[in-house]
């Protein structure tokens, strides 16, 4: 494996028989800190949205 840095990004190399569905995994949780490292949001009210979500999804069948 090797990362690297530049001025914009950094860099992963890895090996190409590595697991690719584990891959995938990790660059769902990249996106994810990518996508929430601005957030302001409390986890509680991450926790009450779900509660809401939850709440209506059986609803809709």
């Amino acid at each position: 494996m090797i990362i690297e840095r530049t001025k914009n990004e950094i860099i992963i190399r890895l090996p190409g028989d590595i697991n690719i569905d584990e891959l995938q995994d990790m660059t769902d949780w990249f996106l994810y800190k990518e996508i929430t490292r601005k957030s302001k949001a409390k986890q509680k009210d991450v926790d009450l949205l779900v509660s809401e979500v939850k709440k209506g999804r059986w609803n809709k069948r």
